[in-house]
């Protein structure tokens, strides 16, 4: 009896497992087409915006702004043979300068170059010369240079740091000369550069409203004055350099020394001097925002060497002490120190930098310390592309007053 029971339990239970079975392939079926044709719906839905999307889309077009820096860029960057826009400085302290040039290309990697420049304080320069390759942008290096250059107004307000604003007297600075330069990078960071240069440098009497030299200055206050001289000019630098370009970058680091031998016809005024800076740019929030900071020195290695006026180290121009006219400070040493805010409202074309500046000049180079610097502060734009900055302006506000500075390199 136990046994019927069993068994009629058994079947029972077959049966509905059976019948469990049929009623979830049953439901199954019904909801997999359905799922699917959900999938599917939504698939439809997705390609339909895609294309409405695509029919509706239209590809970026960067403002008038935008293109004329990227054309500007592309003369430098990626240049053709022939007429191009030169953009430079004759000397330091020329003012508004505007150029032209023409190059060819005679090998994939050479170039030769024949540009001018003129500024509105009636500076001029003309330069001939070959490089390869082109842009630099190789492990080996090499260029040749000849050019000349005329600098109309220099202004020269005695040494060191007392030197008073009104005791300005300019003068003019004529140099002919052959340069000839070599680079090699042994590792992506690093980089060994030497040039040879012969100068013929003639300084004469200073044109403009400032009185010539000669009517305040003497041989015993500007060493050289009026001594034609013949240089053979060396340098010898070596760097870590980690930067995009020195042309503009937002990232990356320079540390480097420069060694620089000024060697006289009769060794009169032969000298020598080591050149140390450090740069360093911190990028915040992808580069929305940069710190960037500056810090050189310069020293004449020997204190009784006799060094021309025009070549003693000096703060005071568009690139050192911005709020000050070019040679505000003069001496046989020179500390400088600069830190920016920069915002990037353009990673294409436009920085815009809060800045501030610091140095010293000295005739000892144990009085080379941070006390009683000399300092300004101010505001620039920059107008950029990815690796040059062909424009930038800035005013600045030293202990002289406020100085408007026109450049076309950028400020470090």
């Amino acid at each position: 009896m136990c046994r019927a029971i069993v068994c009629e339990r058994r079947k029972r239970i077959g049966v509905g497992g059976v019948a469990g079975h049929l009623s979830l392939a049953l439901l199954g079926m019904l909801i997999v087409p359905g799922t699917a044709v959900a999938q599917e719906t939504r698939a439809a839905e997705i390609a339909q915006k895609q294309e409405e999307k695509a029919a509706t889309a239209a590809p970026y077009v960067p403002s008038r702004f935008e293109k004329v820096m990227t054309g500007i860029e592309n003369g430098f960057v990626s240049p053709p043979s022939g007429f191009f826009p030169f953009f430079g400085s004759v000397y330091s302290g020329g003012g508004f300068t505007l150029g032209a040039g023409y190059r060819q290309f005679y090998a994939r990697e050479a170039v030769w170059e024949l540009k001018g420049l003129y500024s509105i304080k009636n500076y001029k320069m003309v330069e001939f010369g070959t490089r390869a390759p082109w842009n630099y942008n190789s492990r080996f290096t090499k260029g040749l240079r000849v050019g000349w250059r005329d600098a109309t107004q220099v202004g020269y307000y005695g040494t060191g740091m007392d030197a008073v604003k009104d005791d300005r007297a300019n003068f003019r600075v004529k140099q002919t000369y052959l340069a000839g330069d070599v680079g090699f990078r042994p590792t992506k960071w690093t980089r060994l550069d030497a040039q040879v240069t012969y100068e013929d440098i003639k300084n004469e009497e200073g044109a403009g409203s400032a009185p010539s030299i000669e009517t305040k200055y003497d041989a015993t206050t500007a060493t050289g004055l009026f001594a034609p001289l013949k240089f053979i000019h060396s340098e010898a630098s070596a760097a870590i350099d980690w930067r995009v370009s020195p042309g503009y970058s937002r990232t990356g680091g320079f540390y480097g020394v420069t060694f620089v031998d000024y060697s006289d016809r009769d060794k009169t005024y032969s000298f020598q001097r080591m050149d140390g800076e450090v740069i360093q740019h911190l990028p915040i929030l992808r580069e929305t925002w940069v710190l960037s900071f500056r810090g050189r020195v310069q020293s004449v290695l020997d204190d009784d060497d006799n060094v021309p006026y025009y070549l003693l180290p000096f703060l005071g121009s568009g690139r050192t002490l911005r709020g000050y006219s070019t040679g505000r400070f003069r001496d046989r040493h020179s500390l400088l120190t600069s830190a920016e805010f920069r915002w990037i409202p353009s990673r294409l074309a436009l920085d815009v930098a809060l800045f501030y500046d610091a140095g010293k000049v000295a005739r000892r180079l144990e009085d080379l310390d941070f006390n009683d610097l000399k300092s300004d502060w101010g505001i620039g734009v920059r107008f950029h592309g990815p690796t040059a900055t062909p424009l930038r302006v800035e005013i600045a506000r030293g202990s002289d007053g406020f100085k408007l500075v026109f450049a076309s390199s950028a400020a470090f």
